[in-house]
């Protein structure tokens, strides 16, 4: 990391999973600060110097349901111990799960099983939803020609206080590239106080995540 990301911090959730599937970067003035790891998820405070804090999670959910359902109960214990409920929260990543069956590019599945149920009703619990974006809204494909199919795997999810801070916030879903997965580039924008400063001035902070 030290040759690749010179000047930059990192952390990997590489103590609860030997594949460290989660890496998080960053560079100064943004201060990052590790609240709770686990094998399918990291959460951090994240501090700009000239934005309120916010709390962010990464998540890389697993591909069995239940080792998904653990995921869920997980970021639902977190969320109350955390009090994340009354934070701006920003949760991103790889679900491994749809919460419609129109994220499914088959029209044939019409129904909502018991895990696209699940996923949905923890949704709905944390108080989040997707965050404004552009781009394709299936973000995973099996890359099978013969017998395609793609599902909006991939998330930015937001709650109410994080907008209310970040209004102009946007999500980009990319081309996948070599990847099965569209990364997905999220760009912050604050509006700094206009007294004593030019109106267009802003912060920017990009977030980028890379589903595997």
């Amino acid at each position: 990391m030290s040759e690749l990301c010179r000047g930059w911090n990192y952390l990997s959730n590489h103590t609860s999973d030997d594949d460290g599937r989660i890496i998080l970067l960053w560079k100064s003035p943004v201060q990052l600060r590790l609240v709770h790891e686990s094998r399918q998820s990291l959460t951090c405070e994240l501090c700009l110097s000239t934005a309120p804090p916010f709390h962010y999670t990464a998540i890389y959910a697993a591909n069995t349901y239940q080792e998904r359902s653990e995921l869920w109960v997980e970021l639902t214990n977190t969320c109350s111990t955390l009090s994340l409920c009354s934070s701006p929260w920003m949760i991103a990543g790889d679900f491994n799960e749809i919460i419609h069956h129109k994220e499914h590019s088959n029209p044939l599945v019409n129904t909502a099983p018991s895990p696209m149920t699940e996923f949905r009703n923890c949704l709905h619990q944390l108080g989040v939803f997707d965050l404004r974006f552009s781009g394709s809204l299936h973000t995973w494909t099996n890359s099978c020609p013969s017998l395609p199919i793609a599902k909006k795997l991939d998330r930015m999810l937001v709650n109410s206080l994080f907008l209310s801070i970040f209004p102009n916030a946007f999500a980009s879903f990319l081309p996948p590239l070599p990847s099965d997965h569209c990364p997905c580039l999220t760009d912050i924008v604050f509006q700094l106080p206009q007294r004593g400063l030019r109106p267009e001035a802003l912060l920017q902070l990009s977030l980028a995540c890379v589903g595997s």
